[in-house]
């Protein structure tokens, strides 16, 4: 039962009587289909419909309690702070940052279950506090080998539109709650089917190239490599560009190290070609 601690997370409560009607109009989430014991994904997005926040969202005694990497933690306290206006609840920026993350296991008391690891088929479960060891590189693998998306454990991902996370895919973006921040934008790209970019995992035969690496077919930028463990790792490339080069025989590589790229099975999402395109 591998369990290990994660040190790098901040935790945000929200409660009060009008917690979820709150965040329900702000996040990516559809909280009604949170249940106890079940942390799901997430974003807030700008008006541009690009992640501002990534996170994991979770049900608590009166209200919600957020899980996002630390550097975020107080930044994201803020701008729910912005939003409040007159809403009847309060945000918390906790001081305990720790997490610990077991699978394998039967659910431990007060953890809450991994819905992007549930899609994948895993029951990996998060508990608040240190309880477990250190050696994360085991959960990175984890996450890599699933095609799981840790928002800013992989960097940056302020760049990112939501399909380009598979937050659409992993329960973490709602088409039909209604408006939210970035709504619109989001849905404009899920009825036109325009999402080109999507997280892939990456390996290679010797070890990959750092993190930040452009990832190149026929000498030509498709994507970059976001986490690296070894010969594996997560990217996010253009799949329509990546297509066409698998359909043809052109190689990717990044950093002259040839890779092959997959998209998660558990997402359905798969390569489109040229002439799949010219269908659309």
């Amino acid at each position: 039962m591998p369990q290990i601690t994660l040190e790098n997370r901040a935790s945000i409560t929200v409660a009060g009587p009008e917690a979820e009607d709150f965040l329900q109009a702000i996040i990516t989430t559809d909280l009604p289909s949170v249940d106890s014991g079940e942390a799901w994904p997430g974003a807030l997005l700008t008006p541009q419909g690009k992640i501002m926040f990534e996170f994991l969202i979770s049900r608590a005694d009166d209200g919600f309690v957020i899980e996002t990497d630390a550097a975020s933690g107080d930044a994201f306290a803020k701008r729910l702070v912005l939003y409040r206006l007159r809403a009847k609840v309060t945000i918390v920026r906790l001081e305990a940052t720790a997490v610990t993350v077991c699978w394998d296991t039967p659910a431990p008391t007060d953890a809450a279950r991994d819905m992007r690891f549930a899609k994948a088929g895993v029951d990996l479960f998060r508990i608040s506090g240190s309880a477990g060891g250190i050696d994360v590189a085991n959960y990175t693998a984890l996450r890599i080998a699933h095609g799981i998306s840790g928002g800013a454990e992989d960097g940056d991902a302020t760049d990112f539109f939501p399909h380009d996370l598979l937050l659409d895919r992993n329960g973490g973006l709602n088409f039909k709650k209604g408006c939210y921040v970035g709504q619109e934008v989001v849905s404009r790209m899920q009825h036109r089917s325009t999402a080109r970019r999507r997280i892939v995992t990456v390996a290679a035969e010797s070890a990959l190239p750092a993190s930040g690496t452009t990832i190149l077919a026929g000498g030509k930028d498709i994507g970059t490599l976001r986490t690296v463990e070894g010969n594996a790792g997560l990217a996010v490339v253009r799949i329509d560009k990546a297509g066409d080069a698998m359909a043809s025989g052109v190689a990717i590589t990044s950093d002259d190290v040839v890779v092959s790229l997959a998209l998660p099975a558990w997402s359905g999402v798969e390569f489109p070609v040229a002439s799949d395109e010219a269908a659309s």
